[in-house]
Parts: C-alpha cells; sequence; structure tokens
C-alpha cells in the first residue's frame, strides 16, 4: 500500500511527517498543507527526500479577521463567563459588579500589518478606536488613513497604551516568544491579550490572569495544542480559549481544500505547483 501513496494533504497539521514517515512512501511525490503557515513541516528534510510542499495562501483572511475581532468583543463584554451565569442553577439575576469594558473608543495595538491585521483594522474603524501598529514595514499612507492606524516604531511604547494588544504576525525566530512576562508586565493592568497567530509567539502565564497583571486574554492558538487537561490556563475565568477555528466556516475550508487539490493535481501530473513552498 505505501508504494502506491503520491501524495499528502496536511489537514490540522496531521500525520506528523518525518523521516521514517517519508522514508516509508518511496513514490511520495507532493505534500499539500491545508493553510499558509508551513511552521509544523521540515522544509529541508522533506525537500532532500525529493518531495515538493505547497500551502494553500488562499485568501481567506476576512475569516480570521471575523474571528479575531469576535474574541475581543467577547472577551471585553465576559459574554462566555455570562453564559455561564445565565445557564446555573441558581441564578436569579446578574451581579451588579459584573462588568466588561468599552469597545467604542478604546486603544488597539496591533502588532503585524499584513492581509489579516489590516482586515481587523477596517472591523476596528466601525468601533470607533484608536487604532495603532507595529510591523517590519510601514502601510502606505492612504492605507493608514483610510483606517486611521497610525505606526509606532517601537513595540514596548505600544504595549503601554493598548487597551487591547493583538498579535497577528508569522512564526519567525523573530517572533517566537514575542510577547512574555516582559511584555505583559509592561502592559495596562485593565489590557486584554489576543492571539490568533501561534502557541508559542505568546507565553501567557497563568499568573499574570491570576495576579491581575493584565485584565484577561483570548486565545485562538495554545502551546502545546491543545493544552493539558490540567493546564492552570484551563482553570481561570478572565481567559477565553478557542480550538482553532480562525478558518473553520463552510466557505474558508472549501476554498482552501480546492487550493491544495490543485496543488496534488499539478505535481502529479508533472506541472508546476501553483502555491510550492521551497526550502529557505
Amino acid at each position: 500500500m505505501s508504494k502506491k501513496v503520491q501524495a499528502i494533504y496536511l489537514w490540522w497539521h496531521k500525520s506528523v511527517i518525518d523521516q521514517e514517515l517519508l522514508q516509508s512512501l518511496p513514490n511520495l511525490k507532493v505534500i499539500a498543507n491545508s493553510g499558509v503557515g508551513m511552521d509544523h513541516l521540515d522544509l529541508k528534510l522533506v525537500a532532500s527526500c525529493g518531495v515538493k510542499v505547497a500551502n494553500a495562501p488562499c485568501d481567506v483572511s476576512g475569516s480570521t479577521a471575523d474571528t479575531e475581532v469576535a474574541l475581543l468583543l467577547a472577551s471585553a463584554r465576559r459574554l462566555v463567563e455570562g453564559y455561564h451565569v445565565a445557564i446555573s442553577s441558581g441564578m436569579e439575576y446578574c451581579e451588579a459588579d459584573f462588568l466588561g469594558v468599552e469597545v467604542t473608543g478604546a486603544t488597539l495595538r496591533i502588532n503585524g500589518m499584513g492581509s489579516i491585521a489590516y482586515k481587523i483594522t477596517l472591523r476596528a474603524k466601525a468601533f470607533e478606536m484608536n487604532i495603532l501598529y507595529h510591523n517590519r514595514t510601514w502601510r502606505k499612507e492612504q492605507e493608514e488613513q483610510a483606517v486611521g492606524a497610525t505606526y509606532c516604531k517601537k513595540i514596548d511604547s505600544l504595549l503601554q497604551k493598548a487597551d487591547f494588544v493583538m498579535v497577528v504576525v508569522s512564526l519567525t525566530p523573530l517572533t517566537d516568544e514575542l510577547i512574555g512576562k516582559r511584555e505583559m508586565e509592561l502592559m495596562k493592568p485593565a489590557a486584554t491579550l489576543i492571539n490568533i497567530s501561534r502557541g508559542t509567539i505568546q507565553n501567557c502565564p497563568a499568573t499574570a490572569l491570576q495576579t491581575g497583571v493584565i485584565r484577561a486574554a483570548a486565545l485562538e492558538v495554545t502551546y502545546p495544542e491543545p493544552l493539558p487537561r490540567d493546564h492552570m490556563l484551563l482553570k481561570l475565568k478572565n481567559i477565553i480559549i478557542m480550538p482553532h477555528l480562525s478558518i473553520k466556516t463552510g466557505k474558508a475550508t472549501y476554498t482552501i481544500t480546492e487550493e491544495a487539490a490543485e496543488n496534488i493535481l499539478a505535481a502529479l501530473n508533472g506541472l508546476p505547483i501553483p502555491s510550492e513552498v521551497l526550502p529557505s
């Protein structure tokens, strides 16, 4: 059976692609990934076995931006906590001090300004948010003006000013643990951290949420993923953790799968692969 396998379609980083698997599939030609991020693959190892790799960079930035804003709103207004209050057996009324924070007019700090982050700013503009961002490169002036975004050269100054801190960057050696203990201590005690990038980009210690270093966190991703069931973060009320759902819509899933199929068919037919990824 292993000799018949010519292509692997990876969904949700499964299965693990290691040397043992690659050596067991002598006729493998291509690995098609169901997404843009490739940090779960050893591209040099795969290439050394004569196997090509492709990702699916189709435009699903809209659905991802929707998820980020949903996390912001849910955390700000404590929707998950409120749901549990509403369905609790002894519920008679909501306590007077069960308070959220305002989103309209708040300061949003975004680390990164690619296509996803920019679409987030378009949505944030509707909430009249004060948008600050840090990125390797500046956006064009007209793009900044269109959403009211201001570039900040230093990350620390962004952290100190923000009500909401969003992490929207790719995982690289430079961004690994970009937000850690030091960065959280720079944030305002009333600030909320939101991450949809990769779990290793932020190191959100439970103590920071328990002791009020920051108000809350909303994580689309964690490390490891999923977290161990006895992990301290799973016991806290002021955190929302999602199982990596940012592209989990019917339309986005169909688009990604269609693009992966096109990459596979091109590889099997000896044609240029539309979204081939080469080892750096």
